[in-house]
Parts: C-alpha cells; structure tokens; sequence
C-alpha cells in the first residue's frame, strides 16, 4: 500500500479504564467498536479497544496492560478535533457528559470560539468544531476566510 491518501491511521493512547472509555466515544460520541481484545493475564499482552466509523481512514485505539498500566500523559494540546461545520448540539454534549465528559475550557481560545472542549475519561481532549475542513486545500496555499467560514 503506497504513504498517501489511502492510507489508514491508527491514533493509539494508553487508558486506565477501557470500560470508561468505551462508554465515552461509543456511547457519547457515537464511534463504532471496530475490535477489542481483553488480555489474558500473560506478562506483556494488552487488552484493546478499536474505536471508529467502519468507513473511516483513521481509528482510535486505547490500550490497557493490566499487569504493567501506562498512565495516559496528554498535554493540553493534545487534541482531536471533529470538524463538524455547524452547531454543535446540545444532545451530543449532554451525552457526551453522561458517558464520563466534562466539558472543559481549552488551553488555545481559538477551539472556545470554534467549537466545544470536552475532556474523556483518560484526560485526552476531544474538540467538536463548528468550522469546516478540507485536505484538499494545498500546502502552502492557505484557505481563504471564505474556506474556513470565519
């Protein structure tokens, strides 16, 4: 498989508590369980959690070693953001919030003006934003203020 478009991306984070976490991006923000695995026991072996839309270029996966945990580091910019292009609905936050969120202020104001800050279980940030995206603007021709709706 050729380094381009096509590729898939796997966007990997550890996490204390899989339940938790399946709880937040399945059943708040409504991603789909692509794969899971618990671990046995055996020295070195995770459980998983593959989380994403089936017909996505990307998925989530969290990671869990009971035997060895790795505590989940995020930074303040340690984001990932869903360009939804438009309001974001109060129905998703208020279940987002009910399956282990807490909506937060977010370290870069730009994200409070454009969008929603909503923390996971593991501490990781989830940014719903109510501007649009595209890759296909080229690099080094920036989109204009028209593109991105300011």
């Amino acid at each position: 498989m050729p380094v381009d478009a096509t590729a898939h991306i796997r966007i990997a984070r550890p996490s204390r508590d899989l339940r938790a976490a399946e709880r937040f991006w399945v059943s708040g923000l409504g991603l789909d369980v692509l794969y899971r695995h618990e671990a046995d026991g055996t020295p070195g072996l995770h459980s998983l959690l593959m989380v994403g839309w089936p017909d996505a270029a990307w998925h989530l996966e969290l990671v869990h070693d009971p035997a060895a945990p790795t505590e989940p580091r995020p930074t303040p910019e340690d984001l990932l953001v869903v360009y939804l292009g438009e309001p974001v609905p109060d129905s998703l936050l208020e279940r987002l919030e009910q399956h282990g969120g807490k909506r937060v202020s977010a370290h870069n104001p730009y994200w409070d003006t454009w969008g929603v800050t909503v923390q996971d279980p593991d501490g990781y940030l989830l940014v719903l934003s109510t501007r649009n995206w595209s890759n296909s603007w080229k690099a080094g021709k920036a989109p204009s203020r028209l593109d991105l709706d300011i």
